[in-house]
């Protein structure tokens, strides 16, 4: 049995979760030999019924993974990869194994959780528009929901930005839920990323959208709330974002308008009050630099087995050569290298993380 094989069977088998796997990882060191044991140590505490499946998995029930990770542009990112999002993996619960649709470089990159209603007021999406328009023109990348009303709206303006933007998914990526947000999903797929923890075939499921929320606020630097009543489900996503230390930042509003109330009760919780993207910036900026430190370590970790493959540094070369001092559009240096559009972003991404250059508003890069 190959790796990705026993991955996508430990990710299907109920009753296992992280600890667990945790534990099994650590106590039989990769995750094929899981799959050779006639038994399994007391200590370990898999419950009977797991250890049965472990010991005769059922391949029938990865088909459809296998079949989708197949198709150009799908891949996996397991918890045990040193490229696993650094931020995540900090969480008390992250997911053993994520299925991701675009760039899986992008995860790395430094992020902002943006929530609200998905009822959102005519205000709220135009805080949504112009927050995550500077927002992402700055160099963030916008992490959120894909759900309607403020998430579909930071999404779209982050596209519109050219900036980056990373939509987590409470169902399986085959299914795109709303189902309003087809195209949406296309778009975000071809720059930055659609991630999930769910297996393939998992239709949508109210339990699944709070469980999504966790990896909204894990992998990102903080989390901004731009509208939210008190009965909002936007909290949670907050609640959690304070439970793993991170800033919640909420914009607010009238006191007279119950789409704000969540933000106001936020803010009186210790959220930071918002105005302007500038202070967001300011917020941010030193998380940013340390999870800058985390990722040149991880990149330097990272050998030539790994899931994901680097480039070399000669491919470096050639990609630094292409960009200018003065700024220099990602078509051009993508037509200059001769790179595509996935191999091309994770080397910027190195070369930006190793201070060599520097991303600019509107897709365009400086050399340092």
């Amino acid at each position: 049995m190959d790796s990705i094989t026993a991955w996508f069977l430990l990710n299907q088998i109920k009753g296992l979760g992280y600890s667990r796997i945790s534990s099994l990882l650590e106590y039989y060191g990769d995750v094929t030999s899981i799959f050779k044991q006639n038994s399994f140590p007391v200590q370990l505490r898999i419950p009977l019924a797991v250890q049965q499946e472990l010991k005769n998995p059922n391949i029938s029930t990865i088909e459809k993974d296998l079949r989708w990770l197949e198709k150009d542009n799908n891949h996996i990112l397991c918890i045990d990869s040193d490229l696993y999002p650094p931020l995540l993996k900090q969480t008390d619960s992250p997911p053993p194994l994520l299925y991701i649709t675009g760039n899986p470089h992008t995860l790395l990159q430094a992020q902002l959780a943006v929530v609200g209603s998905r009822n959102a007021s005519v205000i709220g999406l135009r805080n949504t528009q112009a927050f995550c328009t500077d927002l992402a023109k700055n160099g963030l990348t916008i992490t959120s929901g894909m759900a309607l009303g403020v998430d579909g709206a930071a999404h779209k303006a982050a596209l519109e930005a050219k900036g980056t933007t990373i939509a987590v998914m409470g169902t399986g990526l085959d299914n795109v839920y709303p189902p309003k947000h087809r195209d949406l999903a296309h778009q975000i797929a071809q720059t930055g990323a659609l991630i999930s923890e769910f297996p393939i075939g998992t239709k949508p499921n109210a339990y699944n959208f709070p469980r999504r929320n966790r990896i909204i606020c894990g992998l990102s630097l903080g989390t901004l709330v731009i509208e939210a009543s008190l009965k909002s489900g936007t909290l949670i996503t907050a609640r959690q974002t304070m439970e793993i230390n991170r800033p919640v930042m909420a914009i607010p509003g009238s006191i007279h308008s119950p789409m704000v109330k969540g933000c106001h009760l936020l803010i009186k919780q210790g959220a930071k009050l918002i105005e302007s993207a500038g202070e967001i910036m300011e917020e941010l900026t030193p998380l940013a630099q340390s999870l800058s430190l985390q990722i040149k370590e991880k990149l330097a970790q990272v050998d030539k087995g790994d899931s994901i493959n680097q480039p070399d540094d000669s491919e470096h070369q050639k990609v630094l050569g292409c960009i200018n001092y003065d700024a220099t559009s990602l078509d051009e240096i993508m037509l200059k290298s001769q790179f595509n559009a996935q191999e091309i972003s994770s080397i910027l991404l190195i070369l930006e993380l190793e201070n060599k250059i520097k991303a600019m508003p509107g897709a365009h890069y400086i050399r340092i």
